[in-house]
Order: C-alpha cells, then sequence, then structure tokens
C-alpha cells in the first residue's frame, strides 16, 4: 500500500509539468557508458510559433572519477539532417572542494542542462537529439543514465 501511495504521488507531481514536451532517460547498463554507445531520443514537434529549450539530463554516482563530463549532442530532423551539434563540457561536482552538483539523494545525483535556449522549429514533424560521451575512456563509470528532455520556454 505504501509502495502505490509513493507511485501516485509520483504520477501526480510528474502530470503537472505544463512545460514539458518530451523526457525520457536511457539507464546504462552496469553503470557504464561505454564510448561507442550513442543514446538517442526521439521527440515530435507540434508547433513551430513557440520556442523550445532542449536540456540533457545525466544521473551519476558519487563514485565517478571525475568532476566534469564531455558529451556531444547531435539534433537531427526527420530526413537525418544535423540541426546543431556541440561538444559540451558540464561540471558534475566542485573542481575545488569536490562536493557534488545537481540534486541528489544518497549517493546519487541528477543534473540537467541546457543545451538550446529559445530555440525555434522550422517544422513540425519528428526530431531526434543524440549523447556521445567524449571522455578519452572506453567506459566510463558510475554515469547510471543519460536523457534528453524538451520543454517549451517561457
Amino acid at each position: 500500500m505504501r509502495y502505490l501511495s509513493v507511485f501516485i504521488l509520483f504520477l501526480f507531481i510528474t502530470s503537472c509539468d505544463s512545460s514539458r514536451v518530451y523526457e525520457d532517460y536511457y539507464d546504462l547498463e552496469e553503470a557504464f557508458w561505454h564510448l561507442d554507445s550513442v543514446h538517442t531520443f526521439p521527440f515530435q514537434i507540434e508547433d513551430t510559433t513557440r520556442a523550445y529549450n532542449l536540456k540533457a539530463t545525466f544521473r551519476n554516482a558519487s563514485s565517478y572519477p571525475f568532476y566534469n563530463l564531455y558529451f556531444q549532442y547531435t539534433l537531427k530532423d526527420s530526413s537525418g539532417n544535423v540541426l546543431q551539434q556541440q561538444l559540451k563540457e558540464v561540471d558534475l561536482f566542485d573542481p575545488k572542494t569536490g562536493e557534488p552538483y545537481g540534486s541528489g539523494l544518497g549517493d546519487l545525483f541528477d543534473h540537467s542542462f541546457v543545451l538550446e535556449e529559445n530555440y525555434k522549429f522550422q517544422s513540425t514533424g519528428k526530431y531526434a537529439l543524440s549523447f556521445e560521451q567524449y571522455m578519452r575512456r572506453d567506459t566510463l563509470p558510475f554515469i547510471l543514465s543519460v536523457g534528453a528532455r524538451v520543454e517549451f520556454a517561457e
């Protein structure tokens, strides 16, 4: 009964997010992000009159061995044309103190980073946002999930 009420509360909280257009996560097997793993998130745009914010979301354990994360994101349209592509560096921990950024519980921390702000799509249709890690390691340990969020800009 307790789990049912927590689940219902979670559904209620997430359903109240009127700015969200799309949000999904990919949980990484064994908490490793492999160098050759590209995680792609397809989404639909129905309204071209509005601006959107595109975000990357990551969950890591406190055992993550670096303070930062390099990743490349790519935004493509339904024809496979690259609309945006950029290498990003984000900090998951304070470089001097080692204190974790993001919201967390225990030794797990969630982060959300803006990729594009007030982005205007030229046409309705399907798009895809994909992520690759660029940390010079074949396997990047203690990254637990990678995600994407598309929301209406305010």
